[in-house]
Parts: structure tokens; sequence; C-alpha cells
């Protein structure tokens, strides 16, 4: 199972290549008055403490290099939940909060219709790249426009945005409703996109895409960068909380990936080479679309994933987690190496920032000894359903738990005339007697109070529920139990 906190934060790390009116470089070439390229990178899963963290080890390019040449937000936070990779993507690209901009979650309920919701899942479109359904999406869920949608509205889309991502989520939602994105169809190995977009891939993307990359690099297995006896930043290489990468028996370096066949494109996101990848795919879309060679600013929305799939299986205090991230900081130093070259310095603006960040593993803090344990929810609530089926002779009196939300059958329970302040009631009752630290009515929130709380976040028009529960805000001890990734 996964382990999700409820809240972390954003964080903003920007590098500013000095473009502006009347600045010169030490090569004494002039600067434009304004970048002609973009570069936005969210890195899945990063927490604020991972620029010092690791520091010691990081090379003078990477994250140093931003650090020391460009400005560091470091108190500017977006204050959203849930803490999900969709979410928190539409929230850096939005500048809004799901109750506006409408994604409430990498998954929700609808309870008009009964059924559960992908975030960018749409039925009408069809997968261009692969033969797979990973192309069936596209942004038709996400209510507001982005800033990727106000630059190309700026000068009549003749800006270029292309959204880049391992994940179809990390890609879309980014790009807005105007770019173009592309994401890693895991089942082939492949980038592929979707007829909202485009009804054919274009050249340069197929070209990249017959390398086979992937295969290449699974071919090597992943040993840490440097000795293991450097890495004191971690905990120990061996614990029993790890999940192995899928194809593998253990869960310590050496990783033998180049073991893996069944399944191997999936396993390869649970590797730092998915990370080098992505931006090898970003290198080629900069070459294929010609990004930063027109009149107007283009736009290249990155989100790199594998630090949150690595986060998942082996948590934030892992050697892997620390390994990864070594990694990445080289793959960051190359690519501003890349854009220096291809744009030239003061010539492109960069921004560093995360989707969410994570909590520690409970696993972790037994094992030291600290305060933590797993609330499962889907217990819960079939201990519940099964108090309420017996009184009242409704099954499914709950509907859906989700997205730190509780969706009650009101349409059945106003039917069979059960008293539903009763059934609330209960299930408040419920949650506190397992620790669960905060339930509020929704009923009983004023219009004043919903739009300056915390709940302000998550109310939507079609999507809100009956009981909005924070487990974890106030009692640290307790982690939400999900299928869910980030």
């Amino acid at each position: 199972m996964l382990k999700k906190p409820l809240l972390t934060f954003v964080i903003f790390l920007i590098f500013l290549t000095g473009f502006g009116q009347g600045k010169t470089p030490a090569a004494g070439k002039p600067v434009a008055s304004k970048p002609k390229i973009v570069i936005g990178l969210v890195v899945d899963q990063m927490r604020w403490d991972y620029l010092y963290r690791y520091q010691k080890m990081y090379s003078s390019g990477g994250f140093r290099r931003l650090l020391s040449q460009g400005y560091s937000f470091e108190n500017t936070l977006i204050p959203y939940t849930p803490t999900y990779t969709a979410a928190g993507h539409t929230c850096v690209y939005t500048g809004s909060v799901p109750a506006i901009h409408g994604i409430m979650g990498n998954n929700w309920f609808v309870k008009e219709s009964n059924s559960y919701m992908y975030c960018t899942t749409d039925t009408t479109v069809n997968t261009v790249g692969s033969n797979t359904s990973a192309g069936k999406m596209s942004p038709a869920n996400m209510w507001t426009s982005t800033v990727t949608d106000e630059l190309r509205l700026s000068n009549n889309f003749q800006s270029k945005v292309v959204g880049i991502s391992l994940k179809d989520r990390g890609a879309i939602l980014p790009a807005g409703h105007s770019g173009d994105a592309y994401w890693y169809d895991d089942a082939v190995g492949k980038f592929v996109t979707s007829t909202y977009y485009t009804n054919a891939l274009p050249a340069w993307v197929t070209a990249f895409n017959q390398k086979d990359l992937p295969a290449a690099y699974m071919s090597k297995d992943w040993s840490t960068l440097y000795p293991i006896e450097k890495y004191t930043l971690s905990d120990s290489d061996s614990n029993a909380y790890e999940i192995p990468i899928s194809g593998l028996k253990t869960s310590f370096f050496p990783h033998r990936v180049s073991t893996i066949t069944a399944g191997k494109y999936s396993s390869f996101k649970y590797t730092p080479y998915a990370n080098t990848y992505s931006f090898d795919f970003a290198k080629a879309a900069i070459e294929g679309e010609k990004l930063g060679r027109g009149e107007f600013t283009d736009f290249l929305a990155l989100s790199i994933s594998s630090t949150d799939y690595t986060g998942h299986n082996f948590g934030p205090n892992s050697v892997e987690i620390e390994d990864m991230y070594y990694r990445l900081d080289k793959d960051i130093a190359g690519f501003l190496e890349y854009l220096d070259a291809k744009m030239g310095k003061g010539n492109y603006l960069f921004f560093l920032t995360a989707d969410h960040g994570v909590a520690h593993v409970p696993g972790y803090l037994k094992k030291h000894k600290l305060a933590g344990g797993v609330f499962d929810d889907n217990q819960a609530i079939k201990e519940l359903n099964g108090i309420f089926a017996a009184k009242y002779g409704i099954d499914n009196v709950i509907q859906a738990a989700m997205n730190y939300q509780v969706y009650l059958n009101t349409a059945e329970i106003e039917q069979k005339g059960a008293d539903l302040a009763e059934i609330k009631r209960t299930v408040i009752e419920k949650l506190r007697a397992l620790n669960v630290s905060l339930e509020t009515r929704l009923i009983e929130l004023s219009h004043k109070e919903a739009n300056e709380g915390i709940l302000r976040q998550e109310l939507l028009r079609k999507t809100s529920n009956e009981i909005v529960n924070f487990d974890t805000q106030v009692n640290p001890k307790l982690t939400l139990n999900s299928e869910e990734t980030s």
C-alpha cells in the first residue's frame, strides 16, 4: 500500500537569466528584451529540503547553479489539497486552486453518474503513437486556462507550447488547452499523444521513438553514482518497508534492471534513467519544433516523474532517492549547458518547482522509534456500510471515499427515509474513533467560511461531497493508506 501525506507545499526556484532592456552579458553581446523560451521544470515529489540536503555532493552546474545564479522564492506556495500530481501541476500552471480549475485530484468521484473520473480521461479521442488506450487523454476536465494558454493568447497563438512527462497528467495539464503534449506509454516504451492534438506523430517524435532508448538504458544495471559509503544522508540500503522495482526480488543496490524482461518498459519509470530520457526528449522537442527560434517566446513544460515513482517504492530517506537526486543534478546541469549553447546565456527563462512533497514513510518512522502509522480508509468505509445496511437496509450508503472526502448516497438515503443527519454523525464519530483528526460537515459551513478556509481549495460545484475529513493535518501519527500514486 502507498502512503500519502495530506498537505505539503509547493517550492518555487526561478533561474533568472538576465534578459531585459539595457543588459549585456560579459561577452558584450546584447541580451534579448524577452526570453526566447521559458522552460518550466516540475520535479514530482521534490521536497524543498532536497535543494540543500544533498548540496555537498551536487555539481556546480545543476541545483547549485540555480541557487547561486537564480532567485529562490522559499516562502512561495499554493495552499491546495489533495497533494497529488494532477492537482499540483494544475495549481502551478494556472496559479489557481482545485475549486476553480477543476482538477481536484488524480481521480475523483462524480456523484451524478456514480462513477470515477481520471483527471485527463477523454473517451472522445484516441491514442496517436501506439495501439494502446494510453492516449485517450486531453485537458478537457480542466476548467481554466493556464499560463501557457495565456502566452499563446497574447500573440494570436504564435508562441509554441510543448508539455512533456512520463505521466500523461504531468504533460497535458501544464500544456493547457492550446499547447501540444507528449507522454510515455509504458506498454510499448514510446512517447505518445492523442487525437486531441494531432492525427499523426511529428516526424521528430517518430524518429526519437525508433531509437528505443528505454531498452538501451535498461541494459545497464542501476548502481550508486558514488561509493555507497558516501551516502550518509539516507537510511540503510535494505529495509522491509521498501518495495522492489517490478521484475526484481530485492530492494537494495545494485538494482539488476538488465535482467528484467516482462514489463521492462514499465519498470524503467522507477530508475533514474527515465529522468535522463525525459531530458533527451525535451532536447528533441526543442530541435524538432524549433523552439526559441521565432519572433515570440515559446514554452517548454517538462515534468520529471521518476522521482515520484521511486519515492513511493523506497521512501524519501532511501539511498535510491539520494542517488536519484545526484543523477538528476547532473541531468539538470547538462540541460542548462545545452540551453546555454542553443539559446545563448541570458536568452531563456528557467524555473524549477514541485507539485508536492512527501511525508516520511511510517515504516521508516517506526524503525527509528518515532510516531507513525497507517489509516486504512477502505476498511473504515466497509465497516460503516455494514452498520448502515443493518440499520437502514441500504447497501453502500457511503458511495466512495477518496481525496480525503466521504461521499454519501443521498438519493437512496432520502428514498428510504433514513436519517441523513444521524448518518453523518455516525461517520464522523467512527472517523474520530480511528484517530482521524478533523472532519467538517459542509452543510454547516457558511459561504464566507468555505471561501476563506483551506476547504475552499477543493469544494467543487459538481463533485463536492457531504463530509470532508483532513485525516493527518492535526494528527501526525497517521498516513492515509491509498492505492493511488501521486
